[in-house]
């Protein structure tokens, strides 16, 4: 068995939160070990948020074109997949190579290896033969993949997953889409504004079913006004592919083909491969659970889509500043005694950006670390239109016994969605806690929903007084301004 080498911190998987956090520690003048199988940055920088985005902006710009006709005269649009490949491989990706970001890491005064990491015990790490000891503790940042639900022949089929949806370089003719979430409506709309046949079959009774149902209404009727062929309330039983095209059947007598089938039915972290039972740690649950410092248990700590609380790059942002924030003040305690190894690294610039991370915590006393806070977690989905949404649901919100009122105006009734006129759907819905006068929830559809989203976020997170929200000047004619008309509407 390898002897374990000591280090400061050992972080295990390397993406956009783990990345955050190895490489802020390293800075600080601790010795960082960060540890990824796959590629640096994880799912955000190559199969996720970037690459994605430039695809919806490339559909979108084909979709603004075809309404200069209900605007400005009349054009004629002819859809190229070509620049929108190219410009994913070779600026989005590098052709999906981490060079660039494991150099980005090194630099910092990182360590990498590539491999598979697994605890090994309370504070030690194994990749292939190497072991490692952490000193201060370890954090784990190995994300989710995707869930392939369990439909007969699926398995045996050459399936994609967004991975292939977004390394795809010659379109598909026609494609299934299994999953009517954000993702899946996304990349949807995508594909069929640049010509390909597409068909989303959704299990349950509407499209994007985290969010409002008056979301879930604009959402399909944007897609179907795309061409996108949608089924709600079909539960895939079987899967069949003859060699060139796939048949999907669901429970009943539907049954839907297409040249290609791409499976989006939600991801989950695969718990089983990183060895907590070594340390006490039950790997059973869909997600590892964390307190609000992002503690699994005494010296481990998680970040990111692991946790459970939102496969969103920015909460894995949020949670790493809090993870190096906690690392940091513990390494300070642990050497402000005796040093039982004698060979502790942490330099003074690591307690100096230590005092300076806790001092500026957004909650508890001076010099306390900052305390995960999700009330107003904000998320945003980049159909056209966008919908962006923040804190609690009407559902919700009822649910947990909550005095609601409702807000609720539509885009284009504000002066601004009148004058966008084409691709003005959308709307304002505000869900507030009648009996503490503030919002717990809103939700923004729109042209710029993720944009307008942001004044509805800070209302949340602060919980500033409905009586402050009426008296605010709203900017005009903007989109924003149809926050006052929603309030206007609270009942």
């Amino acid at each position: 068995m390898a002897e374990p080498e000591l280090v400061d911190v050992v972080v295990v998987g390397l993406g956009v939160g783990g990345e955050e956090v190895a490489g802020r520690l390293a800075e600080a003048g601790l010795s960082v070990v960060g540890i990824e199988r796959d590629l640096v940055g994880g799912e955000c920088p190559y199969w996720g948020c970037i690459p994605s985005k430039m695809m919806i902006r490339a559909a979108n710009a084909l979709a603004e074109a075809r309404r200069v006709d209900g605007l400005a005269g009349t054009a004629q649009v002819q859809p190229d997949w070509a620049p929108v490949a190219k410009r994913i491989r070779e600026e989005a990706t590098d052709s999906w190579d981490d060079r660039v970001a494991v150099e980005r890491f090194t630099g910092k005064g990182g360590r990498f290896v590539r491999g598979s990491g697994r605890l090994d015990g309370p504070g030690r790490v194994r990749v292939g033969d190497q072991v490692f000891q952490a000193r201060y503790g370890v954090v784990l940042g190995t994300g989710t993949r995707p869930s392939v639900p369990p439909i007969d022949g699926l398995a045996d089929t050459p399936y994609w997953t967004n991975h292939q949806a977004i390394e795809v370089e010659q379109l598909p003719e026609s494609m299934l889409v299994l999953g009517g979430g954000a993702i899946g409506l996304e990349l949807a709309q995508v594909f069929a504004r640049f010509g390909v046949r597409v068909t989303v079959v959704e299990a349950l009774d509407r499209v994007l079913a985290v969010e409002e149902p008056e979301a879930s209404e604009v959402a399909a009727a944007a897609l179907r006004a795309d061409g996108v062929d949608i089924h709600t309330g079909v539960r895939a039983e079987r899967v069949e592919h003859d060699g060139s095209r796939f048949t999907l059947h669901g429970v009943g007598a539907a049954e839907f083909t297409a040249d290609r089938l791409l499976v989006v039915t939600g991801r989950r972290a695969y718990l089983d491969e990183l060895g907590l039972d070594t340390v006490g740690v039950n790997s059973t649950k869909r997600y590892l659970p964390v307190d609000d410092r992002l503690h699994v248990t005494d010296g481990i700590w998680a970040v990111g889509d692991l946790t459970g609380e939102g496969a969103f790059t920015h909460i894995a942002m949020y949670q790493a500043g809090i993870v190096v924030a906690d690392v940091l003040a513990h390494a300070r305690q642990a050497n402000a005694g005796p040093d039982a190894s004698g060979t502790a690294s942490v330099v003074g610039g690591a307690m100096g950006a230590s005092n300076s991370l806790a001092a500026s915590g957004s909650s508890g006393s001076a010099g306390s670390v900052p305390r995960a806070d999700y009330r107003a977690l904000p998320r945003v989905t980049f159909t056209d239109p966008e919908v962006g949404a923040v804190g609690l649901t009407e559902r919700q919100a009822r649910e947990r016994g909550i005095n609601v009122q409702v807000g609720f105006t539509k885009l284009g009734s504000s002066t601004r969605g009148w004058i966008h006129q084409v691709g003005d759907e959308g709307f304002i819905k505000l869900i507030a806690d009648a009996d503490e006068g503030v919002l717990v929830g809103a939700t923004s559809v729109g042209p710029a929903g993720g944009e307008v989203l942001s004044a509805l976020v800070v209302a949340v997170h602060a919980a500033v007084p409905l009586s402050q929200l009426r008296h605010m000047i709203y900017a005009y004619p903007t989109f924003h301004r149809a926050i006052e008309d929603a309030l206007r509407n609270l009942s």
